[in-house]
């Protein structure tokens, strides 16, 4: 018990510090992810690597807290999946090599004597799929580090449960690297683990609950193991499927994970990394209980449903971006094809002109438009001249008029009667034909303009 505190005190010094030296050679050297535009170093594994590894080992030197021939086998194997991830980080390593080598690893670790031979090669499949599912959680700022914290406790528990000192230290020890790490991955996070640190942590983890259960009922054995690592699951399952259901290539990386879908619902990289942590002790809780014989075996169906559910809901939040159908008139270009759909329809065989029928008749509809407003126009000018002719006429005195008691002052040459003249004078005072009616009307008009 005190060298298990001495041992997670001592990993988590020299996790914090070991990570915070790492940073500056992982710059240099180019080892970085890009996240939200911005470098994260990811040599933050090889530091957990290295404490786990350098602290285990130490209790088992000294024989303070010997491991054992199938927990020493097991750090092995991990550490070396740890490298085979350092050289995918440093070489850009395909999946399916590092999915290979892991399932190499497990194969040599399960303990074959306890669960069987069709048993075990299950077993070291589901190894090596939770280690590379595991990986997936390093994505997003400081969810690997919470998870692999929260699951190294709970199998730790289930480890010390059935009396396995080495391998509940070993776990400790990890959990207690783990958090030291999560002090410079945390959102903003300024290293990562990268898929060393991921697949050893995913690979220690899960070869960790194949030991506890080994020697149990297989049927129960499954769902604790399931609910002890069901977030790593859940979003190899998630990713996998909304992939194949979008069309894309199953090994093509993309911001579909959990905590991507979390950050597209409004959480932040920080709540984001909660809330993933407290469905990861859910999950954890469950397995520990129905180890420990605290609650039924049919209490591992709450995680399974709980990961259904999840899956089901959080397939409906879009990370791809919106698909452009033609319905809605936002269809991709073909090659050689116009970007606009009215140049395209316009050079199109039988398609007058080099505009769409609806400019057409807008332009139609605005000069009739045009005309009607042009003929009002006149019509209320003619209305205005009218008038302004009575007016001026209405101001010529009397005695100027020429009307019938003035006699005959109609001047030679004039064609028409008085009354004619008169409706001349009325209509167009100005414009008159006669020089007697002009001089008048030019008379009046400068007398009354002053």
């Amino acid at each position: 018990m005190l060298y298990g505190i001495a041992a997670a005190t001592a990993s988590f010094l020299l996790a914090a510090l070991l990570a915070a030296l790492l940073r500056a050679p992982a710059l240099r050297l180019a080892l970085v992810d890009r996240r939200r535009q911005r470098p994260v170093p990811l040599l933050g594994g090889a530091a957990v690597v290295l404490v786990t590894g350098a602290v285990a080992w130490t209790g088992d030197r000294t024989g303070v807290v010997p491991l054992g021939s199938g927990v020493g086998r097991l750090l092995v194997a991990a550490t070396a999946v740890g490298f085979l991830g350092l050289a995918a980080d440093v070489w850009r390593l395909r999946r399916r090599w590092l999915l290979a080598g892991t399932a190499l690893a497990a194969a040599y670790v399960v303990p074959y004597g306890e669960t069987g031979p069709v048993a075990g090669g299950l077993a070291a499949g589901w190894i090596a799929v939770v280690a590379v599912a595991f990986r997936g959680l390093d994505h997003a700022d400081g969810v690997a580090g919470t998870v692999g914290v929260v699951t190294a406790f709970g199998v730790g528990a289930c480890a010390a449960a059935e009396l396995m000192d080495g391998l509940a230290v070993l776990l400790l020890a990890l959990a207690a690297a783990l958090t030291g790490f999560l002090l410079h991955n945390w959102h903003p996070a300024r290293i990562a683990l990268g898929a060393c640190g991921s697949l050893f942590a995913g690979f220690l983890l899960a070869g960790a609950a194949v030991f506890t259960r080994a020697g149990h009922e297989p049927l129960a054995g499954v769902g604790v193991a399931f609910a002890l690592t069901a977030l790593a699951g859940v979003d190899a399952a998630l990713v996998l499927l909304s992939r194949r259901l979008a069309g894309r290539p199953l090994l093509r990386g993309g911001p579909d994970h959990l905590a991507h879908r979390l950050r597209r619902l409004g959480l932040t990289p920080r709540g984001a990394a909660v809330v993933l942590g407290a469905a990861s002790f859910c999950g954890v809780l469950v397995g520990v209980l129905v180890h420990t014989g605290w609650a039924g075996e049919t209490a591992v169906l709450w995680p399974a449903g709980g990961a259904v559910a999840g899956v089901a809901a959080l397939l409906r939040v879009r990370v791809y971006g919106p698909r452009r159908t033609v319905g809605d008139g936002m269809r991709r270009p073909e090659v050689g094809e116009s970007r606009r759909p009215d140049v395209e329809e316009s050079r199109r065989p039988g398609v007058e002109g080099s505009r769409r029928p609806g400019v057409e008749e807008t332009r139609r509809a605005l000069a009739g438009g045009s005309r009607r407003a042009a003929a009002e126009g006149a019509e209320e000018s003619r209305r205005t001249v009218a008038d302004v002719s009575r007016r001026v006429d209405a101001d010529v005195p009397p005695r100027r008029r020429p009307t019938e008691t003035q006699g005959s002052r109609t001047p030679p040459g004039a064609t028409g009667t008085p009354d004619e003249a008169s409706s001349r004078g009325t209509i167009f005072p100005v414009r008159q034909t006669r020089r007697t009616e002009k001089s008048q009307v030019r008379e009046s008009l400068r007398v009354r303009n002053g």
